[in-house]
């Protein structure tokens, strides 16, 4: 077992290079998470672990972030096939037509929640709506850090509630409890921080139309701009929604999203015969190629993504992505980034840490703290999300055991922040899937992310006040001991 200060050289050096990096000389985080994977392994090193070991953990850190490199792939590959289809213009056709910007907050949360509780996965809901959602905001001329933070609420209130969420199903797992008292024991605080972000979002988004800031030219020169660049047509709507039948239906994430892109492919040719296709020549010059997508066309933005050429510069922005090649940057980060997970991990100085932590405790409240702490910490120095749950679920069941504390009472802290707080770090993989796929950094969207910095802290409160610590019951208390679900 490594020392506390070992263990501590580690994460504080991870901490202190990426912000140096990020913060100061505003680069990409790879490189600084790389330096961080360097020192860890140093201090590997120092522990007595052979090289062949620490490449063996390294690995072992990335194949636990598998799913969500595949995802992100995947995701990639289907963004650009929608947005040659027409798919995704579509929908921001629709949503300019249709909504307006005072109520645009309120039902972006709306929409993002009835999504990601049918489907019961936030990526889904972001890489679909959101990213439809992110194109009407800039034709309304809505702020985009608002607005990221709105479909963050959505998408992670349905995530933690619905049975279909992978998450929702670990947590409950990991603390010895099923997944319907896990779903209902979270309901209050939840709910507590949902309301709280609704009329957030609502007075904000009313203030802000208002205010006489908002430009609704845009919205209806992006609508011209889309009529007269696209076949806009409402049968192009299908294919989100076949991915979310498909995920409501319990078909695995990957293979409904895979759907969704062939679904997107089929309608490509049939609704955009007239689409003019633009490439990048050797002189950096954009130029036409041809008219009418095509099967190469298909194969082309699905690797590279789509290339928007029109006379307005803001709809070659919103539309000119997508594409396997784009995700690349978000993916070598995961790989990176899961390699210090693993270090950090199999090395167990996370757990030295964890342990200097629970030797403070003297409550119940107490350990909710110190699994919050824990989730957060994890989802910082082993940046994917389940293993915010898996690693600290792991090590406090047996504290919450001993202390009498119903299981339902950690596993509404592992999910109150370790899913949650995810996206709140840039080089996690959510906060990676969010930059990759709506384009938008952490950095921007943090402070809006009022759902998510606010679940654990509700949460801790409630705790002390009795609402989600729970002590178990004789019986309860029995089956724990026995090992049974709680």
């Amino acid at each position: 077992m490594p020392h506390f200060w070992e263990a501590m050289v580690s994460f504080l050096s991870l901490i202190v290079i990426m912000s140096i990096g990020i913060v100061i000389f505003e680069v990409d985080p790879h490189i600084p998470m790389f330096i961080g994977v360097i020192i860890a392994a140093l201090v590997s090193l120092r522990l007595g672990y052979k090289w062949s070991q620490i490449e063996d953990m390294m690995i072992k850190g990335i194949s636990r972030a598998m799913q969500a490199i595949l995802i992100l792939s995947i995701v990639g590959m289907m963004i650009g096939v929608w947005l040659l289809s027409g798919t995704i213009p579509t929908m921001i056709y629709y949503g300019l037509k249709l909504l307006s910007p005072s109520v645009f907050l309120i039902a972006t949360i709306l929409i993002c929640s009835i999504t990601s509780l049918a489907t019961g996965t936030s990526w889904g809901t972001m890489g679909t709506m959101g990213v439809a959602l992110i194109g009407i905001a800039q034709g309304m001329d809505m702020p985009i850090g608002p607005t990221v933070g709105a479909i963050l609420a959505g998408a992670y209130f349905g995530d933690k509630l619905s049975p279909l969420s992978d998450t929702t199903n670990l947590a409950p797992a990991m603390a010895g409890t099923d997944v319907f008292t896990h779903v209902k024991y979270m309901f209050s605080s939840t709910i507590v921080c949902y309301v709280i972000s609704l009329i957030f979002f609502g007075v904000y988004g009313f203030m802000h139309a208002s205010s006489n800031d908002v430009d609704t030219s845009q919205a209806a020169a992006l609508m011209d701009g889309l009529q007269s660049t696209f076949n806009i047509n409402p049968i192009l709507l299908l294919p989100p929604v076949v991915v979310i039948l498909a995920i409501a239906l319990k078909v695995p994430a990957i293979p409904g999203i895979t759907l969704g892109a062939i679904v997107g492919a089929v309608l490509a040719p049939i609704f955009q015969s007239e689409l003019g296709i633009f490439a990048v020549n050797d002189a950096g010059e954009t130029v036409m190629t041809h008219v009418g997508a095509n099967f190469g066309d298909i194969l082309d933005v699905a690797r590279n993504g789509y290339l928007c050429n029109t006379d307005i510069p803001a709809l070659n922005e919103l539309l000119s992505s997508g594409g396997l090649m784009n995700m690349a940057s978000s993916i070598l980060m995961t790989l990176i980034a899961m390699m210090f997970g693993g270090i950090m991990e199999f090395t167990h100085q996370l757990e030295v840490i964890v342990n200097k932590i629970t030797g403070f405790v003297k409550s119940g409240p107490g350990l909710i703290a110190a699994t919050e702490a824990t989730c957060v910490v994890s989802n910082a120095t082993m940046p994917e999300q389940y293993i915010s749950i898996l690693v600290p679920g792991r090590m406090y069941a047996e504290s919450f055991r001993k202390a009498g504390i119903h299981p339902k009472s950690l596993s509404n802290a592992l999910e109150a922040a370790g899913t949650v707080t995810s996206p709140l770090i840039p080089w996690n993989t959510c906060g990676l899937y969010i930059l990759a796929t709506l384009g938008v950094s952490a950095g921007v969207y943090a402070p809006w992310a009022v759902f998510n910095y606010l679940m654990p802290i509700v949460s801790l409160v409630m705790a002390f006040l009795g609402i989600t610590c729970t002590k178990m019951t004789p019986e309860e208390q029995k089956k724990a001991d026995a090992g049974e679900l709680v």
